[in-house]
C-alpha cells in the first residue's frame, strides 16, 4: 500500500512538472545581454526659433516594480489612483538645456529628488517649459524657466493627470489652466468590499452596431462611481509665481482649448450616461464656449452616447465632429457634419460638409465646403488658402484639395488625387510655421507653399523638399537627399529665404543625430548633436535589404543581417530568422513597394530578432507579408495562401543567395504578427519553429471585426474560420512558443487568447510552451520581463532550430 501511495505521489509530482514550470526571472547570454542592456540616448525638443534645446532623460526600461502599482482599468483607461496619473506613464528622470549654438550641456537646477517628469509643454513664446512630477502621493505642476536653467514647483501633489495633458498656456506665458483635484473628492469605491445592489443589465434595442472588441470596459454600477470620480476635476488658473485661483468650479472637463487670439475657451465635459461596451472616446460629450473669465458663453455641441455604429472604416456618428479653432482667426471654430447620416452603406453625393462658426456664436455657421468622401484633414493658410484632404478606406483613395475660404463660390482645387498605400507617389506634406497667435498655418512665401516628402523610390530613398505654387498648381524642387550610404530626414524648414532646414542623419552603424543644413549652398551641414551608437558589438554586421517575387509576382523585400565575419564566399549554411507583419493591400503595385532603408540605424529591440545576428543566424528582418485582395476581393478572402506564397518567397530568396539551410528556418511575429505565426506553422512545412507574441488566435470572439477586415462573423464565417489557428489547433504539429503579457490591453488580443489556444494544443498533444509575462500589456516594458523573453527566445531557437 505504502508503495502505491508513493508511487501515485511521485507519478502527481511528475505530471505538476510537466504542467507547470516554476522558474525565476532568467538573462539571456552575453552577446544579447550586452545589446539588450544598454543607455539610452536623450531625447530632444526644441524650441521654435531653434535656440535653446531640451534633452529628456528615461531609464532603458521600466522595473517589475513600476508596474506593480495600484491600477484602475475603467472606461479604457488605466490609472494609478493613488497618484492621478495614468499607470502606463514612461517618466523622465533628468533633464539638461543646451543653448543650440553652444556645445555645453547645462544642467536644470531645482529639480525635486528622484524626478519622475511627464507632460512637458514649452510656453507660447519659448522662455517657459512646463511639465508635472508624479510624487509617491500625487501629481505636482513645475516651470522651468529656460533662460536660468532653474526649475520651480508651483503647485502640492493635487493636479489630475487621469485623462492626459492636465495643463494648457494661457496666452500672455504667464497663467496656466490646471486641472486640480476637487478638494472634497469623495473615495473611490472598493469593489471587494462594497457589496452591489442589484444585477448588472444591458439591452439591445433592436439597432445593429459594428463594435471591435474593447479591453478595460465600465463593469458595474461601482465602476461608474469610481470613473466619474477620477475625471472629474477643479480648473484653476495658477500663475508662474505660484499664485492660484478657482476659474471653473468640478466637472468632468475631457478637452481644453483656447481660441488663437485667448479671449474664449472651450471647454468639453464627458456627460451620462456611460456606456459598458465602448470607451469614454463614445461616452456623451458636452462643449461650451466660455471667455477668458471662465463666463459661458454659448454651448456649441452636444454628442449623445455613441454605442451604435454602422458596419465600415468610414462609418463616423451623427452630428458635428472634428470641432477645432481655426488657427488663422481669432475666434473662428470649424466642425464636420456627415451628409450620409455617417454610414458608408448610403449612396450620397457628398459624404461631409465642412462648417465655420464665428464667436460668440449668435449667428449661424456657414458652410465652407462639401467632401466627396470622408473629410480627413485641414491645414488653414489664412483668408484665402487653406488645404483639405478627404479619404475612402475601401478603394484606398485619398484626395487634397486648395480652396479659398473666403470665397465659396470658387470650387475647390484638386492638388494630389492618390492611392493613400502608393508610397511612391506621395508628394509629401505640407509645411507649417507658427502664425501671430502661435499656431500652426500653412507656411506661404510669395504664393508658395512647401511640401516635404520621404521620397521612396523602386531604387531607394531619398527625401526631398519642393516649393508648391498656389496659383499654378505645379511644383518645383528645391532639394533632393542623395545620400547612398546615409538616411537623411528632412524634420522642419527653419528660414524659407535662406534655405536653412532641420534634418536628421544616420546610417548603418551612426546613431541619429540632428543637423542644419542650408539647402542654398553645397555641403553646408551643422551639426547639432553628436550621440553615440551603443551598439558597437554589431557594427561590422552585414545589412542590406534583398528584393525577391512572390510566385504571382508580387515584389517583396526584407533587411537581411548576416553575422560578423560571414564568409560570402564559403557560404556556411546557417539557420534563418524570419521576423515579419502582414499588410492588407487593395493593389498589386502598392503591395509591391518598399519603404525600406539599409541606411537606418540598426537598433536592436525585444521586438525583433536582430539580437541573433551575434549567435551564428542569419536574420531577415521586417520581411514583405502582403495580404491583397483587389477590386471586389477582399484581402482575407485569400489570406492563407498568400500567407504562405510570402513565407515560402522570403525563404527561397534567402537560400538562393546560398546562406540558409532550408530545414531550419523559424518565423516569428508580435500582435497580428503572432496570428501570423500560428496560421504559418499550421498551413504549411516550411519552418522547424515559430514564436508568436500578443496574438489573438479565435476569431470569433473578436466577431465585429479585426485588423483590416470590416465584415463581421455573420457575413463570413468561413472567412473567420478559415484565419483561426484556434479552429485548426489539430493541424498544429510544429513546436511554438507562445508568449503573452498577463495585462494585455490592445482591443481583441486578450491573454485569454493564448491561455485559450494553448491549452488546445497542449490537450491536442502539440509541441509548445506558453510564457505569461507578469504585468505587461500588449507591449512589453519591464527590464525583467525582457530580458527573460530573450532568454526564452534563446533557449527555444537552439533547442529547436539550431540543434
Amino acid at each position: 500500500m505504502k508503495l502505491k501511495v508513493t508511487f501515485l505521489l511521485f507519478l502527481a509530482l511528475g505530471l505538476t512538472a510537466l504542467a507547470q514550470e516554476n522558474l525565476s526571472y532568467q538573462k539571456p547570454s552575453k552577446s544579447i545581454l550586452d545589446l539588450a542592456d544598454y543607455e539610452r540616448a536623450p531625447s530632444v525638443s526644441m524650441d521654435t526659433k531653434k535656440e535653446y534645446m531640451l534633452l529628456s532623460y528615461r531609464n532603458t526600461y521600466k522595473t517589475l516594480d513600476d508596474l506593480n502599482q495600484e491600477e484602475l482599468r475603467l472606461g479604457g483607461l488605466r490609472i494609478n489612483p493613488v497618484i492621478n496619473i495614468s499607470s502606463t506613464v514612461t517618466y523622465i528622470t533628468n533633464i539638461k538645456l543646451r543653448k543650440i549654438k553652444d556645445k555645453t550641456e547645462i544642467q536644470v537646477s531645482g529639480l525635486p529628488e528622484n524626478p519622475r517628469i511627464s507632460n512637458v509643454s514649452w510656453s507660447p513664446n519659448d522662455k517657459k517649459i512646463l511639465f508635472s512630477h508624479s510624487t509617491n502621493t500625487g501629481v505636482q505642476l513645475w516651470v522651468l524657466d529656460v533662460a536660468a536653467a532653474k526649475a520651480t514647483k508651483l503647485t502640492e501633489a493635487t493636479v489630475n493627470a487621469n485623462l492626459g495633458n492636465p495643463f494648457s498656456w494661457f496666452n500672455d506665458n504667464e497663467t496656466i489652466l490646471v486641472k486640480m483635484l476637487p478638494k472634497n473628492r469623495a473615495a473611490l469605491l472598493d469593489a471587494k468590499k462594497d457589496l452591489p445592489t442589484g444585477p448588472i443589465i444591458s439591452n439591445a434595442n433592436g439597432s445593429k452596431s459594428q463594435n471591435r472588441t474593447y479591453p478595460d470596459m465600465l463593469k458595474n454600477k461601482n465602476d461608474e462611481i469610481n470613473f466619474e470620480n477620477i475625471i472629474t476635476s477643479e480648473l484653476y488658473k495658477v500663475n508662474i509665481n505660484g499664485t492660484a485661483t478657482l476659474f471653473k468650479t468640478a466637472n468632468t472637463y475631457a478637452g481644453e482649448s483656447f481660441s488663437p487670439d485667448g479671449n474664449y475657451l472651450m471647454l468639453t465635459t464627458i456627460q451620462k450616461p456611460f456606456s459598458y461596451i465602448v470607451p469614454l472616446s463614445r461616452f456623451p460629450l458636452k462643449s461650451v464656449v466660455c471667455d477668458r473669465n471662465g463666463t459661458e458663453i454659448k454651448t456649441v455641441n452636444e454628442v449623445s452616447l455613441n454605442e451604435i455604429m454602422p458596419k465600415g472604416f468610414m462609418a463616423v456618428r451623427k452630428g458635428k465632429r472634428e470641432m477645432s479653432w481655426r488657427n488663422d482667426k481669432q475666434a473662428t471654430l470649424s466642425y464636420v457634419v456627415a451628409l450620409d447620416e455617417g454610414d458608408q452603406a448610403n449612396k450620397v453625393d457628398f459624404r461631409d460638409e465642412v462648417f465655420l462658426w464665428n464667436a460668440p456664436f449668435d449667428g449661424a455657421a456657414t458652410s465652407l465646403v462639401k467632401t466627396p468622401q470622408r473629410f480627413s484633414t485641414v491645414i488653414w493658410g489664412n483668408d484665402n488658402v487653406a488645404i483639405i484632404s478627404d479619404e475612402w478606406y475601401d478603394t484606398r483613395n485619398t484626395k487634397t484639395y486648395l480652396i479659398n475660404p473666403s470665397d465659396l463660390n470658387q470650387k475647390p482645387k484638386v492638388i494630389s488625387d492618390r492611392n493613400s498605400q502608393d508610397i511612391y507617389s506621395d508628394p509629401g506634406n505640407f509645411e507649417t510655421k507658427k502664425n501671430q497667435y502661435n499656431k500652426y498655418v500653412l507656411a506661404i512665401e510669395n504664393d508658395n507653399a512647401y511640401r516635404i516628402g520621404d521620397g521612396f523610390t523602386k531604387d531607394g530613398q531619398f527625401p526631398f523638399i519642393d516649393e508648391f505654387n498656389l496659383k499654378t498648381l505645379l511644383p518645383k524642387r528645391l532639394y533632393t537627399s542623395t545620400y547612398k550610404d546615409k538616411k537623411e530626414d528632412l524634420l522642419e524648414i527653419e528660414d524659407f529665404k535662406k534655405g536653412e532646414i532641420l534634418v536628421q542623419i544616420q546610417s548603418k552603424n551612426d546613431y541619429p543625430n540632428y543637423y542644419f543644413r542650408n539647402i542654398k549652398q553645397k555641403n553646408s551641414l551643422t551639426p547639432i548633436t553628436t550621440f553615440k551608437n551603443p551598439f558597437e558589438s554589431i557594427k561590422n554586421v552585414s545589412k542590406e535589404v534583398i528584393k525577391y517575387q512572390r510566385k504571382d509576382g508580387v515584389e517583396l523585400s526584407g533587411t537581411l543581417y548576416l553575422p560578423e565575419g560571414y564568409d560570402k564566399v564559403k557560404k556556411e549554411k546557417l539557420p534563418l530568422l524570419i521576423w515579419a507583419y502582414p499588410a492588407e493591400y487593395k493593389d498589386k503595385k502598392s503591395a509591391g513597394q518598399s519603404n525600406q532603408n539599409p541606411n537606418e540605424f540598426t537598433f536592436p529591440y525585444y521586438g525583433s530578432f536582430v539580437y541573433w545576428v551575434t549567435k551564428g543566424y542569419v536574420v531577415l528582418d521586417d520581411a514583405s507579408f502582403p495580404i491583397i485582395g483587389e477590386g471586389t476581393t477582399e484581402p482575407n478572402d485569400n489570406f492563407m495562401s498568400q500567407l504562405v506564397d510570402n513565407a515560402e518567397a522570403a525563404i527561397n530568396a534567402v537560400d538562393a543567395l546560398g546562406y540558409i539551410n532550408k530545414k531550419k528556418v523559424a518565423i516569428g511575429g508580435h500582435s497580428y504578427g503572432a496570428f501570423m505565426v500560428a496560421n504559418l506553422l499550421t498551413n504549411s512545412n516550411l519552418f522547424a519553429c515559430g514564436i508568436a507574441r500578443s496574438g489573438a488566435y479565435n476569431r470569433t470572439l473578436t466577431p465585429f471585426g479585426f485588423q483590416s477586415e470590416q465584415r463581421n462573423y455573420w457575413e463570413r464565417p468561413d472567412v473567420y474560420n478559415t484565419m483561426s489557428p484556434f479552429m485548426n489547433a489539430d493541424k498544429m504539429k510544429t513546436p511554438m512558443l507562445l508568449v503573452h503579457g498577463e495585462a494585455d490591453n490592445n482591443p481583441g488580443t486578450f491573454t485569454l487568447q493564448t491561455e485559450r489556444y494553448f491549452q488546445a494544443l497542449k490537450g491536442l498533444g502539440a509541441p509548445a510552451r506558453m510564457v505569461i509575462l507578469p504585468k505587461e500589456a500588449h507591449s512589453y516594458v519591464a527590464k525583467e520581463n525582457i530580458l527573460h523573453l530573450l532568454w526564452e527566445q534563446d533557449q527555444f531557437l537552439e533547442k529547436y532550430l539550431k540543434n
